[in-house]
């Protein structure tokens, strides 16, 4: 089980200081002690109480690779505070060690109100009882870029903030274009599992189609900023500033850009503003600061309403809210955030959730408000990943191409005995919600792709894993097709998915054949795709994992690397190593 350190915090240095001559200058008083004597006494307490230099503004990012091979300097600025904070107390008068004590017992550790979901991992199941595998597509990247914050501060993070799909959607994949008026492509290979070698993994690949930035419709944008108190740290909205001034260096002419802010109350900051009015906008931004409550619901409220007044029928509307999703202000439950944003969704309004800070960072509110309102959801941890979400992705960002997209998996009970989905815990659908075109599901963005692996048991294996048993039937035998064991698939690959501002559900189908092709001789992708979900497991600590270790996930992972021109795969093998480490002190 991994555990993550409670570092405690020491109390700000003159509440410490008057604690401690409070009683000595009362004693002075009452014993007709000169005047100056107190003033003396005064005049040392306010020197020796001067707090120490706040720490010092975020460091330019690093190049990918560097990230995880020493602390951050920010941690090291942090340390080196705290420690002249404790010389210049210990300095500053003698304490006895019962008032030490009894100070310190008076201490309460900072409160860490992070909030995830809970996860189970998807079990096998027999596939004679269950032949259909159902689930709604996911491109969120939150869980690896706040994965990625955890290991930079020198933690594991939680199990639950570990979300292998994610993991594995951060990367591209070399999928190939779409044809004809298709909105993406499927690529599906088969080979063997790294951590089992028993079992075999699928490996399912869509692709969205690209679209140049020009060619972009026009986007009638809402920014909605968080600029609460909670936010006021170097890693918010310091960080959610330089990143929306990214943003703003690629629009355009065509574009519109509103800016909401909400604290205690909500407001409006910059009304409809042309994407070629830099200037202007940048400065709404610049000009920003935190302070007061958080009203999160009355500013998503306030931003929606803003966009459907401008709302362009031929174009892109989206709000694209910025925060650490600590609502505590007016509308704040999920329940109601969700239908609010629901009842938006329906109007063709996409939302766009990007997470901020540390500490009391909600990632469960944020995630599923990105998942009811058609859109994606991005931890920004710095400032190399704001230009990654915001620039580098934009098309897909900002742009839906496909939405409700389904994918529903068949089967083939004469060749797969068992199967597990890896990941996806809660975008699982039911049989029947495939067919359903009321209900909702993931949404696809220009040049995105979507990557899906299956972890199955071909018939005749006897896998150490114990696979749930069920009663045979009383009044109906489950008879397997005769042409099933005549075929060679081993599974029919089912989609289903919307045009952006279509309300009927269009089919594509693909089988899967095994060519038995060995892991050695697997594409790079393959590998690649099968390392990340390796590494999610063990992070997990996962029931599945096998035979999985940091040494085999840097293996494949070095040797599916491949060109790697922005350096992401080279960034994740320093994270393992960094996970390595940091897994063997606790």
């Amino acid at each position: 089980m991994m555990k993550s350190k409670n570092i405690s915090f020491k109390p700000i240095l003159p509440v410490k200081l008057l604690l401690i001559f409070f009683p000595l200058l009362l004693l002075i008083s009452c014993a007709g002690q000169p005047e100056t004597t107190s003033n003396e006494s005064q005049t040392e307490v306010d020197k020796s109480s001067i707090a120490p230099p706040p720490p010092p503004p975020p460091n330019a990012p690093l190049s990918r690779p560097q990230i995880f091979q020493s602390a951050t300097k920010e941690s090291v600025s942090r340390r080196s505070s705290l420690e002249s904070a404790d010389i210049a107390l210990q300095q500053s008068a003698p304490i006895s060690i019962a008032e030490s004590i009894e100070l310190d017992s008076s201490l309460e550790a900072p409160s860490n109100t992070e909030e995830y979901n809970p996860i189970d991992d998807n079990p096998f199941k027999v596939v004679k009882n269950n032949p259909l595998s159902t689930f709604s597509i996911d491109v969120d990247t939150a869980s690896y870029s706040n994965l990625r914050r955890f290991i930079t501060e020198g933690r594991l993070p939680p199990k639950d903030a570990v979300r292998i799909e994610e993991l594995i959607n951060y990367f591209t994949y070399d999928y190939p274009q779409p044809k004809a008026n298709n909105p993406f492509s499927i690529t599906t290979e088969i080979s063997d599992s790294p951590w089992n070698n028993q079992h075999q993994l699928v490996h399912i690949g869509i692709q969205g189609k690209d679209i140049v930035t020009e060619n972009l419709p026009p986007s009638n944008l809402v920014f909605l900023l968080d600029v609460s108190g909670s936010m006021n740290n170097a890693n918010k909205l310091p960080l959610i500033k330089s990143a929306f001034q990214l943003l703003v260096g690629e629009l355009t002419e065509k574009d519109t850009v509103s800016i909401v802010v909400y604290a205690g109350a909500a407001g409006v900051v910059l009304p409809p503003t042309k994407g070629s009015e830099k200037d202007k906008i940048l400065t709404a931004i610049n000009n920003l600061e935190a302070g007061g409550s958080t009203a999160g619901g009355e500013g998503i409220k306030l931003a929606y309403d803003l966009a459907k007044r401008f709302y362009q029928s031929s174009g892109n509307n989206r709000v694209i809210l910025a925060t650490d999703g600590d609502f505590n202000v007016g509308v704040s439950s999920d329940a109601e955030l969700v239908r609010m944003i629901e009842n938006y969704r329906d109007e063709g309004i996409f939302l766009t959730v990007l997470g901020f800070g540390t500490g009391n960072f909600k990632d469960a509110k944020m995630e599923q408000l990105a998942n009811k309102g058609n859109g994606n959801y991005a931890y920004i941890d710095n400032l190399l990943e704001a230009k990654k979400v915001l620039v580098t992705e934009m098309g897909g960002t900002l742009l839906t191409i496909a939405k409700d997209v389904k994918i529903q998996v068949e089967f083939n009970p004469a060749k797969v005995q068992a199967y597990r989905l890896i990941g996806y815990e809660n975008r699982l659908l039911r049989s029947q919600d495939f067919n359903d075109d009321t209900k909702d599901a993931g949404e696809l963005g220009a040049g995105h792709s979507v990557t899906a692996l299956y972890e199955i048991i071909p018939v005749g294996v006897e896998s150490n894993v114990n696979l749930p048993g069920v009663d045979e039937l009383r009044y109906q035998n489950n008879q397997v097709e005769q042409a099933a064991y005549n075929s060679d698939e081993l599974m029919l690959v089912k989609l289903r998915y919307k045009e952006p501002k279509g309300k009927t559900s269009e089919l594509i189908k693909q089988p899967v054949v095994d060519k038995g092709v060995s892991l050695d001789d697997a594409s790079n992708d393959f590998k690649f795709a099968a390392t990340v979900a390796e590494y999610g497991m063990i992070l997990r600590d996962s029931e599945y994992q096998g035979n999985a270790s940091f040494s085999e996930v840097l293996k494949l992972a070095n040797e599916a690397k491949g060109l790697d021109l922005e350096g992401y795969r080279s960034e994740f093998i320093n994270m393992v190593e960094s996970s390595q480490k940091l897994m063997e002190k606790n």
